[in-house]
């Protein structure tokens, strides 16, 4: 991530991650539990997650 400014995490990469991440918790509850697209969304919000971590702990470092 070397060829992102820190400003560039925060300001242009860190919310659109935020907001996939809530727009795959809303689309998840329109299905039942342990159905397929359950399931996709809940893989997705684990990676989006995983990935908005990875984000924050890189702005961080950069401080």
């Amino acid at each position: 991530m070397d060829k992102y400014t820190r400003e560039e995490l925060l300001l242009e990469v860190l919310p659109p991650v935020s907001s996939i991440i809530s727009k795959c918790e809303k689309a998840q509850l329109k299905f039942e539990e342990y159905t397929p697209y359950y399931i996709r969304f809940e893989n997705m919000i684990k990676a989006m997650y995983i990935s908005k971590s990875l984000i924050i702990d890189e702005i961080s470092k950069r401080g």
